[in-house]
């Protein structure tokens, strides 16, 4: 009789995220249990993670999985029926797992925020991961799962039809110790993804070839400082990955579902003018270097130097990432009342507001962690109410029907609607 698989394996467990996943795989598995393990490279730092995130399971299967292994990593992915990859920056190392898992008709799930490695593997492997009955799943975590969810949670407690959306991220801190806020495999992947944007147009060329139809009235983006009632402070364009993740569910939900697709804009939000400043300088500075080879060694080289203490090799402390807070509000307008077709244009002006929010502590690792865990569980027990038997998809075309928001909003990442009004 064939060994059984387990239900989630954490690959790359002993790095800066791989950690809480673990953690946050034992927190879980308490709750509703499922059996889980930790694969890498090295048996002893496995061991040591076991030992000393989760010592009271001892017994947790070790898998020994190296990324320039491709036969160690089909034997991986054999054993268990849910990789969740926290083996960064994805562009280098995750397409040879994202091959292994679907070729063992493995689910995968990453936490990348890396917007061409994303698309790059919906055109290569999309097919393939249907016809297998897999789904590959990436940006489960900070990236992009309050933004693109959070859209999803306010279309539907809309009623109505939404014709856009503007997101505003807030961060906030409870402590007065100055220390990083982003670990080193971070900034590595944005250095790399933004020496690479340049080919983002070709490749949406082939992913996207039926561009989405001109809604009416346009959002326009807001220009590049601005002041908005509902999130005080200063508005700058937010450069993550958000908008382009979200701009995949919609389109997704348009063409399958025929859901009218929201036009999104996205911004975080500053408290001061220093802090306004600070950042574009930073900003700047990071976006020259990334363009010249030696700028972005440097920028490898001396992380916490040219990101002036945000970022570094050991990544924040526990007490830092739990005294930080974040909250995403989401400004959704539209119609009160939905028109028969989603192409079909309304002849009335906008008559409805909604503003919706998602917020928890400790976006960037302990709650990037809850979502990506909570969304691994959720391809295990709730495939049933997921589409197409499979795909590499968006989390809001993966996880729109399923109680994915439910289930986080009861581990402490709350959606909620803030007001709603109808003119």
């Amino acid at each position: 009789m064939a060994e059984k698989r387990l239900d989630v394996l954490i690959f790359g467990a002993t790095g800066f995220t791989g950690k809480y996943a673990v953690k946050e795989a034992a927190r879980l598995s308490k709750i509703n249990p499922f059996s889980w393990g930790v694969a890498g490279r090295n048996e002893e730092r496995l061991n040591n993670i076991i030992e000393e995130f989760v010592p009271e399971f001892g017994s947790i299967p070790v898998i020994i999985a190296d990324i320039e292994d491709d036969e160690s990593l089909i034997n991986m992915a054999r054993i268990c029926k849910i990789v969740v990859n926290c083996c960064g920056p994805y562009r280098f190392y995750g397409e040879a797992v994202v091959k292994a898992c679907i070729n063992s008709g493995t689910h995968h799930l990453d936490v990348s925020g890396e917007v061409q490695y994303m698309e790059e593997m919906q055109l290569q492997y999309n097919k393939a991961a249907q016809d297998a009955g897999v789904y590959v799943i990436s940006a489960c975590g900070f990236d992009s799962i309050p933004c693109d969810l959070g859209i999803i949670f306010t279309q539907q407690k809309f009623k109505g039809e939404i014709n856009s959306v503007e997101t505003y991220l807030n961060f906030w801190t409870k402590h007065n110790k100055r220390s990083a806020v982003i670990h080193y495999g971070t900034w590595e992947s944005a250095v790399h993804g933004l020496n690479h944007d340049d080919e983002l147009r070709d490749l949406r060329t082939k992913l996207f070839p039926n561009k989405l139809p001109n809604f009416e009235p346009k959002l326009h983006p807001r220009g590049l400082v601005h002041r908005n009632a509902i999130s005080a402070g200063w508005s700058v364009p937010f450069l993550g990955s958000d908008r382009d993740v979200a701009y995949r569910s919609q389109y997704f939900l348009y063409k399958h579902d025929k859901v009218r697709p929201a036009q999104l804009q996205t911004y975080v939000t500053l408290k001061s003018i220093l802090s306004l400043i600070s950042l574009t300088c930073i900003g700047a500075v990071f976006s020259l270097m990334t363009k010249f080879k030696y700028g972005r060694s440097l920028l490898l080289m001396y992380p916490r130097f040219f990101s002036c203490g945000l970022v570094s090799h050991e990544g924040p402390d526990p007490e830092a990432m739990e005294n930080t807070h974040f909250s995403l509000t989401l400004s959704a307008n539209g119609w009160k009342d939905k028109l028969a077709e989603p192409t079909d244009n309304h002849t009335n002006s906008m008559d409805k507001q909604m503003i919706a929010k998602v917020s928890g502590t400790n976006p960037a690792y302990g709650a990037t962690c809850t979502m990506l865990m909570i969304s691994a569980l959720t391809v295990l027990r709730e495939a049933h109410k997921m589409p197409n038997n499979g795909g590499v998809l968006s989390p809001g075309a993966a996880f729109a029907k399923t109680t994915l928001i439910d289930q986080l909003d009861k581990s402490n990442i709350k959606f909620e609607v803030i007001s709603s009004i109808e003119k």
